[in-house]
């Protein structure tokens, strides 16, 4: 056998270069998709739970533009009556609290 010649074993010597360089690279790629994908999918769902608070607002702000809404509104946050409504009031009164362990 005759000695390798210096000009393959150059050869060789890139083309391992270049291989072990393209694998690095690919796997280093391979890891960044997988990030971004994983990336994606989250900002997706975020997306996603937005556009449903969203829309459910604006179901609440379409049913209090309307005239039930309005009245649901004024009933519960304000308390008021339509005329001819009675009110009533319930109080709780706790024993726990205040004197209720002397005597």
């Amino acid at each position: 056998m005759s000695p390798p010649r210096i000009r393959w074993v150059v050869v060789y010597a890139v083309a391992s270069f270049l291989v072990a360089v393209s694998v690095m690279t690919f796997f280093k790629e391979a890891g960044r998709i997988e990030r971004l994908s994983m990336t994606l999918e989250s900002r997706m769902e975020e997306l996603t739970e937005s556009t449903r608070k969203n829309q459910e607002l604006q179901e609440k702000i379409n049913f209090y533009k309307t005239p039930e809404g309005i009245a649901y509104l004024a009933r519960e946050e304000f308390n008021l009556v339509k005329p001819g409504e009675k009110k009533y009031r319930i109080e709780i009164i706790s024993e726990d609290a205040g004197g209720a362990g002397k005597k």
